[in-house]
């Protein structure tokens, strides 16, 4: 299958970039295909259980492809008045999907009850401005594998939303035991035993209950200390992987693997150094053993065997927001 596949990546002003023959030939989704010229695209994901139907967040609002990302179509909805930087799907219900808004657009949650034709904003307090980015944004959307109505929301520079009823209600995670608001990404893996994983901009905290917080000092422990993506093995929810870098843009990166939810780490070895921060790392439950992970400037790189050994890509890109494949 890993031989069959289209591959996906969103870039910050070159829209998204398609190659339906496993990465051999690339090309770039043109306006007459249903993308705005020169998109900013935040995130490309797929639905869960109809490969072939994806949804893109762009600086202009939330996409929609029925056929593999060959075409697009603009969502109308209230999105469409904000630059969407996250999407969720719930795997079990995926007519239920999250969206997070930001920069330069006021940051908040959407949420959809019927596959993302119509959203509804939820009622979360953000700040209006904050250190560092000015307005800030959602960094990343995790849903409970085992609680479907836990929800969690990083946003950068304004901490970590929790919602326990499926984005009802949220309340702010005490700032006190992640002092850090710099919210990069989060996840839930499912263990056991259970952890919620939350990457900040110097470091990667880790929960079993969502109440009391680990910090994994990063500085010490890594290679490098900016921490950026994180992604957890759909067929072995104990295996995580991050992606760390130097610095923003940075001059070079890593792809870290824990095997046992986070306790110990290991930094994989790649066949060319990064030419700047790992930023994005994706895996897929049609084969996952296959990985791809991206730097923020555009190296490449795929592994076929869970991440113990990868190739990198001879195509190269601009700034990479986020990746993904599906079945050819």
């Amino acid at each position: 299958m890993a031989d069959k596949m289209t591959m996906l990546v969103g870039t910050v002003g070159q829209g998204i970039i398609r190659s339906g023959d496993g990465g051999e030939s690339w090309q770039r989704v043109g306006i007459n295909q249903g993308l705005h010229s020169d998109a900013l695209v935040r995130c490309v994901v797929n639905h869960p259980g109809q490969p072939e139907v994806l949804f893109s967040g762009t600086d202009k609002g939330l996409y929609r492809s029925e056929d593999a990302g060959m075409t697009w179509k603009l969502v109308d909805s209230p999105l469409s008045e904000y630059c969407v930087w996250a999407v969720a799907i719930d795997e079990s219900d995926p007519q239920t999907m999250y969206a997070g808004t930001g920069t330069p657009d006021p940051a908040t949650i959407f949420r959809s009850s019927d596959g993302g034709k119509t959203w509804e904003k939820r009622p979360v307090e953000v700040a209006e401005t904050c250190p560092a980015v000015g307005i800030p944004r959602v960094t990343g959307i995790a849903i409970d594998p085992q609680d479907r109505q836990d929800i969690w929301v990083g946003f950068e520079v304004d901490g970590v939303r929790r919602s326990t009823n499926g984005g009802d209600s949220w309340d702010k995670v005490n700032h006190g035991s992640i002092p850090n608001l710099d919210i990069h990404n989060v996840a839930v893996a499912g263990g056991p035993p259970k952890t919620v994983v939350v990457l900040v901009n110097d470091d990667v905290y880790t929960s079993q209950d969502g109440d009391n917080w680990t910090a994994l000092n990063v500085k010490q422990n890594f290679p490098y200390g900016y921490p950026r993506g994180v992604k957890v093995q759909p067929d072995d929810p104990q295996t995580v992987f991050v992606t760390v870098g130097d610095t923003t843009p940075g001059r070079v990166g890593a792809i870290m693997r824990s095997r046992d939810t986070g306790k110990t780490w290991e930094q994989l070895s790649l066949p060319v150094d990064p030419n700047t921060a790992m930023w994005v790392v994706n895996i897929q439950p049609f084969d996952p053993k296959v990985v791809l992970a991206g730097s923020r400037y555009g190296y490449m790189y795929r592994s076929d065997d869970g991440g113990d050994s990868w190739e990198k890509l001879w195509r190269e890109f601009s700034e990479i927001s986020s990746i993904t494949w599906i079945p050819a």
